[in-house]
């Protein structure tokens, strides 16, 4: 990964945190109405391109940023269907299910260096 794009990453890890973070702390500030909405774009659709990293390089951010959308039109309503409005209890569960992807990404994939066995012949 050249240097650029790990600085970049970085850097909106960094965002999507600071956006959590004032979320859950109720923190009133104008950089509330700009980290919060990054934070829940960002982390459901980071979380389903790392799913999908070896598919083709335009359907995996495609297919992330659409399932991004839809889990966040798909909370919303459940929040107002329920009454139960928080916008801290939607970036918790933003946060929740971004690491839930995480983690069953890391027991899927691995660790990323996925080793065949050399010689063995398929029938």
């Amino acid at each position: 990964m050249s240097t650029k794009r790990r600085a970049l990453n970085w850097a909106l890890t960094l965002v999507c945190a600071a956006g959590a973070a004032i979320a859950l702390a109720d923190i009133n500030t104008p950089l509330r109405l700009a980290l919060t909405p990054i934070f829940l774009l960002v982390v459901p659709a980071a979380a389903v391109i790392g799913l999908l990293r070896d598919r083709d390089p335009l359907a995996a951010p495609s297919v992330g940023v659409a399932a991004s959308l839809v889990v966040n039109v798909l909370l919303a309503t459940a929040m107002l269907t329920f009454d139960a409005w928080s916008p801290r209890a939607g970036v918790a569960t933003i946060a929740v299910l971004g690491g839930f992807i995480y983690v069953l990404r890391l027991l899927y994939r691995g660790s990323g260096s996925v080793q065949t066995e050399q010689g063995v012949k398929s029938r």
